[in-house]
């Protein structure tokens, strides 16, 4: 087991995998909001939106703005997905600091949700490659494998598929990968497996976890990602977020529910967790008609909680 890491990074995707997956739009001035009071509570990463047609995802049509934005936040690493070239072209013209690119592992997921073979990504993600290059742009390139534990559709995902997909990704161009339980299949066993095969395949460009709380195994998924060595991760305020041929899903990793855990863990991550839950009581209110998820938001901080250390967690370990 490799040691646990003495700071993570918790990428804030709620923004983005959040607000696309509800039906309520939320005012570009409610989510500037939500981005400004999300950096004063400590985060330094965030994946705010998508650019993708605003008649597919009219909740991320005010992504460029709220690029914008979010840029001038100091020392803030400014994510966005893109699905395709134009949606990279865009994330150039915009300054992100990051392009997210899903890159589905289950054929039949990737058919579904971007009607493409994960090859046809692989050959998209090339010519993003290509087009940043060409634009002296320092934009990161970082590829998302989902579905990489499983599928709602295609069922069983081979490892070597998963594998073979991370390869070629690098091999075309991009900057760093990650391994997403799109569907909520994974646990602790599964993650603690594949991830240790990915390591070896990618080595330190294997940046980062991507964790859907559907059977409520997300912050064990977390645990056993950390055992691999991974010390990035993406979580949604609220637990909001999902995947559309995932029934029944309830969403990503809860922010306040992770910031929790690995403080309890001694592990920093920079974020006040007092923030961090004014922040989702107000977002409660912004969505009065949508279901947030998490407990830490119902329970609150115990009383005898503390910020521990990492030499903390390693003696009660012994």
């Amino acid at each position: 087991m490799t040691p646990f890491p003495s700071r993570a990074v918790i990428r804030e995707v709620g923004l983005r995998d959040g607000l696309q997956s509800i039906e309520t739009i939320l005012p570009i001035e409610l989510k500037c909001e939500w981005i400004r009071r999300a950096y004063d509570a400590g985060q330094r990463e965030m994946e705010v939106g998508s650019f993708v047609p605003a008649r597919l995802l009219p909740q991320l049509a005010d992504t460029a703005a709220v690029v914008e934005f979010a840029r001038t936040l100091p020392g803030l690493v400014v994510s966005v997905l893109v699905p395709n070239l134009k949606g990279a072209e865009r994330a150039l013209e915009a300054h992100a600091d990051a392009m997210l690119v899903p890159l589905s592992a289950s054929h039949a997921h990737s058919l579904a949700n971007l009607r493409r073979t994960p090859d046809e990504v692989v050959a998209e993600v090339a010519r993003m490659r290509a087009a940043r290059d060409a634009a002296g742009s320092k934009t990161r390139i970082e590829v998302g494998i989902s579905t990489a534990f499983g599928c709602t559709i295609q069922g069983e995902v081979p490892h070597d598929e998963v594998l073979r997909c991370l390869q070629a990704v690098l091999d075309a161009g991009a900057d760093h990968v990650g391994l997403a339980d799109t569907v909520g299949y994974a646990g602790p066993g599964a993650v603690r497996a594949l991830f240790e095969k990915a390591r070896r395949v990618a080595g330190e460009r294997l940046a980062c976890a991507h964790f859907h709380d559907t059977r409520g195994l997300a912050l064990a998924n977390v645990y056993a990602a950390m055992e691999t060595g991974i010390a990035r991760f993406d979580a949604s305020l609220g637990g909001i977020g999902g995947c559309p041929h995932a029934p029944g899903a309830s969403g990503n990793a809860s922010t306040e529910d992770l910031a929790f855990m690995l403080s309890e863990m001694g592990i920093e991550t920079g974020i006040d967790i007092k923030d961090l839950l004014a922040l989702h009581a107000d977002l409660a209110r912004w969505l009065p008609n949508e279901t947030l998820h998490g407990s830490l938001s119902r329970a609150g901080l115990p009383k005898t909680f503390t910020v521990r250390s990492s030499d903390d967690f390693a003696a009660a370990l012994r």
